[in-house]
């Protein structure tokens, strides 16, 4: 019995011998696990930094028409704040009731290769009329400038932590010791874990019967936000307390407190956490560091223990409540004075509304995206802070999606049949807006949608345009003229618009008119004007579909264009960009410029690593681009964009609606000297839209342009040398005479200019030689020529 009571106690020591070695064998692994982990995280790298997207800025220049309105909101989205007196810190603005002017203290703003330096500026209006501004400080009067760009989105993984790193020295010493008298006041007394906090904290929370205190030093909160969830278990707990004794073991008290204040969360602005007090000191209070108050480093120090809810943003109240409780604790401490803690009682807190960001231009986005990923990993753009600077005009973007979902909206309004049919059957449309004279794309909605739709179908989505690919045809007439003989053509030059069949390598293609209307025998720009299949298709078959293939190419269309008669009327798939592309190289004189989007990238430290320069090619002459211009103008004063002018849009416009055959796609591109915008509506799935261009496409493209270019000075189209303007008669294509009831302005190359006289209503010491009918006028009107 004694034997056996010996052998079990025997037995008993060895096994609880054997744990007591395994588990000291196993802590010491798992401390010296733990030690690598905070080592690895310490000495190397902390923090991922997500790449940020900035739209173009804005430019204000005297005469420009700027509505307040805007001007309010534009200001609220960059996070100025309105103040009742005049302006005296950085991000501060207010209108002036006595003389309607704006006042406006600029940010600070780091460009590519320069620094601003915000300054106070006063912009006087007249109405609507920027009429002066003026610099405050220095009394310049200023002829224009520019508000800095506005934050779009972030490139990140999983969660966006916007952080600004600082070093311990940067840090006004006020608001570290209000940060350790709050939240571990026996920082530099304990090493990690503070048995004194953890008693009071247990006390403390016995005796209220819930959890109103913790004990967890500063350091055990950064190993947490470092390395562990708020998952809670007496696991996480044992995990950070090791953690904390590694860490104040292996580093500086220094060195923990320096990572603490750029590492803590400090609240939320939409999909961005801020993080570390030097973002949180522009989130909450649009400061640096250094320009904090008393009562701002207190409510700051306040925020840490639950940011969400202490937030001035949510509630004014609550912030200064707690904002008192860390001003009590701070004379308490003494380190404050009591003059100090009494006018720090007695700071306002603003009441400010959030303005998130919450990527107001997700088609443009992922437009940038596919550029970016040229030369830019996707884990090196959403890890290393990149700046990234792009054409996006805000405005201009929230404008062309307004028109886009009101446009079609009111489609589905008018013709019941478009609306919604099923889930992957519903009317879509597409808008994208360039300026010319940079290929800069300042706005791209690619959907009617993004939520439901990410598919973006101004570069992904192939689609048949119409007749918008009729100027091309019209361009290679004025610049080859006819194959065969070597005829000319004018804008004046007559053609056939009446049924036709063209045979070609055996078969036969008969080009049929919208709603079979033909008109018989027409001007070259009536043609145009009207849209007329026949007449154009005529024209092609005289000049070659070669050379219109080839103007369509140096234009900017990069699709495969078959050696098809089809390919004339848009019987091809092309993308809504290159067609965007293609037109502004009309609108810009001949002279294509690769479309922009990425202007510069910056990486963190400020360096440009990427430039992309305005690229340019002269394609055609500016006499030919000036031609097809003023013959596009006329579609929009007389041909089948005269929708626009039905709707109110007056301003000089070149353009070309495009209808497809069958009806399942409606467009219209147009344009000014200074702004450019294709407008495509249809069916994903190619469902009949049963639509024109003028009808479906036009009235969209008309409300956007007449909001955008609403604050624009008035252009036009300007002649170049080497062409002449003269006075037509538009239904004989001869020079006008006084009778002549419609008049417009045609442009020729010199020297190809008509010298007769309309026939139709001759001048009156004329008549006797252009009467219709006339034999001596008729033997003679060749000799008078055209």
């Amino acid at each position: 019995m004694k034997k056996s009571r010996s052998r079990t106690l025997k037995a008993a020591f060895l096994f609880l011998f054997i744990f007591i070695v395994s588990a000291a064998v196993f802590g010491a692994w798992y401390v010296q696990y733990l030690e690598g982990v905070v080592t690895a995280k310490f000495e190397g790298r902390k923090w991922i930094f997500p790449s940020k997207i900035y739209s173009d800025t804005s430019l204000l220049y005297v005469g420009m028409n700027l509505r307040k309105e805007e001007l309010w909101e534009k200001l609220r989205r960059l996070g100025y704040r309105e103040t009742r007196s005049a302006p005296t810190a950085k991000g501060e603005y207010r209108f002036a009731k006595s003389d309607g002017a704006v006042e406006i203290y600029l940010h600070d703003f780091a460009y590519p290769l320069e620094s601003f330096q915000g300054f106070p500026i006063r912009i006087g209006l007249s109405g609507a009329t920027v009429t002066r501004m003026e610099n405050l400080e220095s009394g310049q009067e200023l002829f224009s400038l520019e508000l800095e760009p506005e934050l779009v989105t972030g490139l990140y993984d999983r969660i966006w932590e916007e952080r600004r790193l600082v070093n311990l020295a940067e840090v006004p010493p006020l608001l570290v010791r209000a940060i350790l008298a709050i939240e571990d006041e026996r920082f530099y007394r304990h090493r990690g874990i503070d048995p004194v906090a953890v008693l009071r904290a247990s006390w403390a929370n016995l005796r209220s019967g819930g959890i109103v205190q913790g004990g967890s030093t500063l350091t055990q909160q950064l190993m947490k936000n470092f390395f562990l969830s708020d998952e809670r278990s007496l696991r996480r707990k044992v995990q950070e307390a090791v953690m904390s004794l590694v860490a104040e073991r292996k580093y500086s008290k220094e060195e923990i407190l320096e990572n603490y204040l750029n590492e803590i969360y400090l609240g939320q602005k939409g999909a961005q956490g801020i993080f570390g007090v030097s973002e949180a000191a522009q989130f909450y209070f649009s400061k640096e560091l250094s320009q904090l108050t008393v009562g701002e480093m207190a409510l700051m120090a306040g925020l840490i223990k639950a940011p969400n809810r202490y937030s001035p943003y949510r509630s004014v109240e609550a912030a200064a409540q707690r904002r008192n409780v860390v001003l009590g604790k701070m004379l308490e401490d003494k380190l404050i004075a009591r003059r100090q803690y009494d006018a720090a009682l007695k700071e306002a807190i603003p009441r400010r509304e959030l303005v998130k960001v919450a990527n107001d231009a997700p088609y443009y986005v992922d437009f940038l995206k596919r550029e970016l990923a040229e030369n830019y990993a996707h884990a090196v753009l959403t890890a290393e802070g990149f700046r990234i600077f792009t054409s996006l005009d805000l405005q201009l973007q929230k404008m062309a999606e307004r028109s886009l979902a009101e446009g079609l909206k009111r489609l589905e309004e008018t013709y019941a049949y478009l609306r919604k049919r099923g889930e992957e059957d519903h009317l879509e449309g597409a808008i994208v807006v360039i300026k010319p004279q940079t290929g800069e794309v300042k706005a791209m909605v690619g959907g009617r949608d993004y939520q439901k739709s990410q598919f973006n179908r101004i570069f992904q989505a192939r689609r048949q345009p119409g007749s918008t690919f009729k100027p091309f045809t019209y361009l290679a007439a004025l610049m080859y003229g006819s194959e065969e003989g070597g005829k000319k053509f004018t804008p004046v030059t007559l053609v056939d618009d009446s049924p036709f069949t063209w045979r070609y390598e055996g078969q036969e293609w008969t080009p049929r008119n919208y709603k079979d209307e033909y008109f018989g025998t027409v001007t070259l720009r009536t043609a145009l004007e009207k849209s007329l299949n026949s007449a154009t298709v005529r024209i092609a078959r005289d000049i070659g579909i070669s050379k219109i293939r080839d103007i369509a190419y140096r234009l900017g269309v990069e699709s495969p264009l078959p050696a098809l008669p089809s390919v004339v009327l848009g019987g091809v798939e092309v993308t809504p960009l290159e067609l965007g592309s293609a037109f502004s190289t009309l609108a810009n004189n001949g002279v294509r410029t690769q479309l922009l989007a990425v202007k510069q990238v910056m990486d963190q430290g400020g360096r440009v690593l990427e430039k992309r320069d305005i690229r340019v090619e002269k394609v055609i002459t500016p006499q030919l681009a000036f031609m097809i211009n003023h013959l596009m103008k006329g579609v929009l004063d007389r041909g089948t964009g005269y929708g626009a002018r039905l709707q109110g849009f007056n301003r000089p416009a070149a353009g070309k609606t495009g209808t497809t055959n069958d009806l399942k796609d409606a467009w219209f591109a147009g344009y000014t000297p200074d702004l450019l915008a294709v407008v495509w509506v249809g069916f994903d799935n190619q469902s009949k839209l049963g639509l024109s261009g003028a009808q479906a496409a036009l009235p969209i493209w008309t409300d956007f342009m007449k909001r955008a270019t609403a604050g624009m000075p008035v252009t036009d189209f300007t002649p170049p040398a080497g062409i002449k303007m003269i006075d037509i008669d538009p239904l004989t294509g001869y020079r006008a005479t006084p009778n002549c009831p419609k008049v417009i302005q045609e442009a020729f190359f010199e020297g190809e200019e008509p010298t007769g006289f309309c026939p139709l209503h001759p001048a009156p010491l004329a008549g006797f030689l252009s009467a219709p009918g006339d034999f001596f006028s008729r033997l003679i009107s060749p000799l008078l020529g055209r």
